[in-house]
């Protein structure tokens, strides 16, 4: 199989659970409900989302292996530095370490929608490089039984498969996609994620009200975006 990568990048994560974790992240290209192009984002079945991941960039590439993909995810932990992380040190005149010295090895496999591209053999790949495996997905698609941590972020339209997991993260507000049609499901963790655009003020207000108001949900800010990180 061929694995098709927009980008691979050492940062922390930035948003639910896991947030302010130590990560490589690898956005696989391609979606199953955007094409990932502006002019149709409006015929799209998701149409809000944030991320560029069509084709692939000069930090991904097509790999012909789970074991030549999983190598490339291996040496950005263990040399990856975020850019932020390397401009603040170049500021400061000290060098950088950009060795991860502690911590489990840890691997955020999103996109578009991963689940379209990993299998069993990139997870097996990279639990032998001692990663923990995450995904962040639609939840449109079975997740491999492997996976270590399971994301589900469910939109409105779409069809939900994947209806088990470690953390089901709801943007909010999503028309047709109350949380109340989720709190049921088998997750250890539900968030709200007030959508991002031009009307993020009133999003994150709307979250808010609705944690305080059910408990169970908790909000989920994208702390990356705060202070810059990718």
């Amino acid at each position: 199989m061929t694995y098709t990568v927009k980008e691979i990048f050492y940062t922390l994560q930035g948003e639910g659970a896991q947030t302010g974790r130590a990560a490589v992240f690898c956005r696989f290209s391609g979606c199953n409900l955007w094409s990932g192009r502006e002019e149709d984002r409006s015929r799209a079945v998701c149409q809000f989302c944030d991320t560029d991941f069509v084709g692939t960039g000069p930090e991904g590439g097509r790999f012909t292996s789970a074991k030549e993909l999983a190598d490339v995810i291996d040496g950005c932990w263990t040399g990856g530095v975020s850019r932020t992380d390397s401009e603040a040190g170049e500021a400061a005149g000290t060098l950088v370490d950009s060795t991860p010295q502690r911590g489990r090895k840890y691997v955020v496999c999103t996109g578009g929608e991963p689940l379209l591209q990993v299998n069993e053999s990139l997870i097996s790949a990279l639990h032998q490089r001692g990663f923990e495996v995450a995904v962040e997905t639609n939840g449109t698609r079975p997740a491999p039984g492997s996976l270590d941590w399971i994301c589900v972020s469910p939109k409105a339209g779409a069809p939900l498969v994947q209806t088990t997991g470690n953390e089901l993260k709801l943007v909010y507000p999503q028309e047709n996609a109350p949380p109340e049609n989720f709190e049921q499901l088998d997750f250890r963790h539900f968030f709200l994620q007030p959508m991002d655009g031009p009307h993020t003020e009133r999003n994150t207000a709307l979250a808010i009200e609705y944690c305080l108001r059910h408990p169970r949900w908790r909000l989920s800010i994208q702390t990356h975006k705060l202070v810059g990180l990718r």
